[in-house]
């Protein structure tokens, strides 16, 4: 199984950062990288809380892992630090066997070495074999930009 990790810089406090993690209608904008839309359909921000989004791709003939424009995912958040980790366990809805499996996703918020703002840390652990590395990572780097460009204008 294999781990993608995506550093960025936000330049607000951690707690700004950290409640646009746990914010629905934050998450619904900032989740979904470019060339997608995000649907948040259930999202409860706390331990044992669970989460259903699907984030649709706008060009049609894409290859999606829920169908061939969606991915659609559930899951639960397994641990919540106040500003400064966000820990879920995740799996699409898919029959797909070579995309299907619980994945752990965690967000960790550090002070930046500056003082100048949150460094956020994603982490994406237990990809599934059908779940390009290379394609996953962009995709957090997509959306962790998205996700500073709305703390950082709030």
């Amino acid at each position: 199984m294999a781990t993608t990790r995506v550093t960025q810089r936000v330049r607000a406090p951690r707690a700004a950062v950290y409640a646009a993690l746990l914010d629905p209608d934050a998450v619904r904008w900032w989740m979904a990288p470019d060339g997608m839309t995000s649907d948040v359909h259930a999202f409860e921000a706390r331990e044992g809380g669970e989460f259903h989004i699907t984030l649709t791709y706008d060009e049609p003939g894409s290859a999606g892992k829920t169908d061939e424009r969606t991915d659609s995912f559930r899951g639960r958040f397994t641990r919540l630090v106040p500003d400064a980790e966000v820990v879920q366990a995740v799996a699409f809805d898919t029959a797909d066997p070579t995309v299907a499996g619980e994945m752990t996703i965690t967000y960790r918020l550090a002070d930046a070495a500056d003082g100048d703002g949150t460094e956020v840390t994603g982490i994406h652990d237990d990809l599934p074999p059908g779940v390009d590395p290379v394609d996953n990572e962009l995709g957090w780097r997509m959306s962790l930009g998205k996700l500073a460009a709305l703390v950082e204008r709030s």
